[in-house]
């Protein structure tokens, strides 16, 4: 079986669905890569409100997580999850691309 291009976790849904549902909002989630942050680039998070024709879309339970073409050739492979920890919590990239990260995990390098 081929290896979806992005993934979104059971988790990391759960939690798009309940900020969604606050907000009023459609439950997508956008990732997307800009240059910056400590190690050359940095994901950022935002609800979207539509999906773009040229976004790469991945579902879980009624989430959908979206990712541009652009963004999609640092991200592919990759699982989107949410984690809770002593730390605070945050949504989190298993980038397979990535080789360097930071510890903040927001930011990679290729």
């Amino acid at each position: 079986m081929e290896q979806p291009e992005i993934q979104l976790s059971d988790a990391a849904a759960k939690r798009v669905g309940t900020i969604a549902a606050k907000q009023g909002k459609p439950a997508i989630l956008r990732l997307s890569v800009e240059g910056g942050g400590c190690s050359g680039f940095q994901y950022k998070f935002g609800l979207a409100e539509d999906i773009d024709d040229d976004d790469t879309k991945a579902e879980n339970d009624g989430v959908t997580l979206v990712v541009d073409a652009v963004s999609l050739d640092l991200v592919r492979g990759c699982v989107v999850d949410y984690v809770e920890s002593l730390g605070g919590a945050a949504f989190r990239v298993e980038n397979p691309n990535a080789a360097a990260g930071c510890g903040c995990g927001s930011s990679f390098a290729v």
